[in-house]
């Protein structure tokens, strides 16, 4: 409720009196104008640091991320590898296998290929009384041919029969003693190579 104040004299020279507001630091502009700027740079500073500190943290993440695929990557090779070597290494001794199968069948059969096989098989039979040794219808043909001497009798030695088999390939033998066979067939030899390799 407003109050009326008498004066004595009458009030001259009176002036009404208005104070001004802070000064803005940018001309034009309120001080409300300037608290609103003032939290916008705040907001915008922490927006800023927030994104740097989520930035920071999904690098972060991401490089944790990255090493553990990496270490992983590393754990498979190092499981793979010795299986990749033996595989390697078998296929490697299945291919110079056959392919040395294939050269020594294309080869031909000669009486000394014949001779030299059978020569090799006897030496394991040292202290046979009764030998026998089977062979190819062909190579032992090939042998009678060629008037080979292992056909003819040794004087003081056990004489060794000879005969012709549908079992026996050609370039090998087989030897029957009472002792039990000697397998000189070129496929047994293939096929002992092979597991002398692969062990």
């Amino acid at each position: 409720m407003a109050q009326t104040i008498p004066f004595m004299n009458p009030v001259r020279g009176v002036h009404l009196a208005v104070r001004a507001p802070f000064p803005p630091t940018q001309p034009g502009l309120t001080s409300a104008d300037t608290e609103t700027d003032r939290r916008e740079r705040a907001a915008y500073e922490r927006g800023r640091h927030e994104g740097e500190n989520a930035l920071r943290e999904q690098l972060l993440s991401q490089r944790n991320e990255f090493m553990e695929l990496q270490r992983g990557v590393l754990q498979s090779l190092d499981d793979v590898l010795p299986q990749v070597k033996h595989d390697a290494e078998t296929a490697l001794i299945t291919l110079a296998l056959e392919a040395a199968q294939k050269l020594v069948a294309g080869l031909p059969v000669s009486a000394e290929m014949v001779e030299a096989v059978v020569r090799e098989a006897l030496a394991q039979t040292k202290d046979a009384v009764d030998v026998t040794v089977l062979l190819h219808t062909e190579d032992f043909a090939l042998l009678q041919k060629h008037q080979s001497p292992l056909l003819s009798v040794s004087p003081g030695h056990p004489p060794i029969h000879f005969r012709s088999s549908p079992e026996v390939t050609r370039g090998g033998c087989l030897i029957q003693t009472h002792f039990g066979i000697v397998d000189a067939r070129r496929e047994t030899k293939v096929e002992l190579l092979k597991k002398s390799l692969q062990s």
